[in-house]
């Protein structure tokens, strides 16, 4: 009980599972309404040079984001039980890069208030980083 008041122990659970619900919600999302994703993607790419690759690339942002979240959630599991933090690490590291994904994504798509919000977590990210050093 005593490690819950202690930053050093109670930050990485934090962290963890702040990537856990974001990037899990966000794949558990695209696997429910893979049709709705899939017909907003589509429009948001259809003048873009990737307006062919939208689904595989939808089907691997998808594997990405769900494989954080698991990693991330798996991880605040394994920290809490070993003081470990190598699968928040993991789930995290996934998690920036399917933000970069996703960022790359909005850029080409010419979407700049959505790539300045997946900045925002690009730099939360960052600042998770940092924590986990």
């Amino acid at each position: 009980m005593e490690k819950l008041h202690d930053l050093n122990f109670i930050l990485p659970v934090l962290v963890g599972a702040f990537w856990g619900i974001v990037m899990l919600q966000s794949g558990l999302d695209k696997i429910t309404d893979w049709k709705g994703n899939l017909a907003w993607i589509t429009s948001h790419f259809e003048k873009t040079p990737l307006k062919s690759t939208v689904t595989p690339m939808l089907g691997v942002v998808t594997l990405i984001e769900t494989l954080a979240g698991l990693c991330s959630i798996g991880g605040v599991i394994y920290y809490l039980m070993s003081e470990n933090p190598f699968w928040i690490i993991q789930g995290l590291i996934l998690s920036l890069i399917g933000l970069l994904m996703l960022i790359f994504g909005q850029r080409v798509a010419k979407d700049y208030d959505g790539a300045k919000t997946i900045a925002i977590y690009f730099g939360v990210g960052l600042a998770s980083a940092l924590i986990l050093l």
